[in-house]
């Protein structure tokens, strides 16, 4: 069993049922229509994605992690699209997303920089890229995710992994977060919002 299908293997939901807010607060910014969920887990983002309106997509390495994403859908009434794949093999397509969400998706460097650098051909031509993510600065607050900086992001990080995007916000800044049991506390995060460049 996964570090992933361990976390998620208890009946409740390790980063809680409710959306991520800064998805929540910028949801507007993404066009209506396909919407990729990068490293899903137990759905909660997706969820409220379908809730809105949008056809969305959630890829997670985590089976156990999906099951849990579909039973949400079900008990939301809404339909999500779910795909159980490591991220290193998975394709992201060429002009197929309206909007990608990437929500603490840590992953080690060489492949974070693949999956970023795959997002821009990935997107349709209006297409929208969301993120949150914790910067080495969380080691400090020990609130939640990665304990090793490898894994963490920076501002200027992205703006090598996204060329291809214009940024319409792009900066780091320290937040209470309250998801679940997993992410809970002070918390020192990049967010992004960056759209496909003309």
């Amino acid at each position: 069993m996964s570090m992933w299908d361990e976390k998620y293997s208890d009946a409740s939901y390790f980063y809680g049922t409710e959306p991520n807010d800064f998805l929540k607060e910028n949801v507007t910014l993404l066009p209506m229509g396909n919407v990729l969920c990068l490293a899903d887990g137990e759905g909660r983002n997706s969820v409220f994605l379908a809730k809105q309106g949008y056809s969305v997509t959630a890829v997670d390495a985590s089976p156990v992690g999906l099951d849990k994403a579909k039973r949400l859908a079900q008990e939301n009434n809404v339909e999500i699209t779910t795909i159980c794949a490591d991220l290193n093999e998975f394709d992201l397509g060429e002009m197929e997303w309206d909007g990608i969400v990437s929500i603490f998706c840590h992953l080690p460097a060489p492949l974070r920089a693949k999956v970023h650098g795959a997002v821009p051909s990935a997107l349709t031509v209006s297409g929208v890229f969301l993120l949150e993510a914790y910067t080495p600065k969380q080691l400090e607050f020990g609130t939640g995710g990665p304990r090793s900086e490898a894994f963490l992001m920076s501002q200027d990080q992205l703006t090598t992994d996204l060329d291809g995007l214009d940024f319409v916000q792009l900066h780091e800044t320290t937040r209470t977060i309250t998801e679940g049991q997993g992410h809970n506390g002070q918390s020192a995060v990049v967010q992004c919002i960056a759209k496909k460049r003309a």
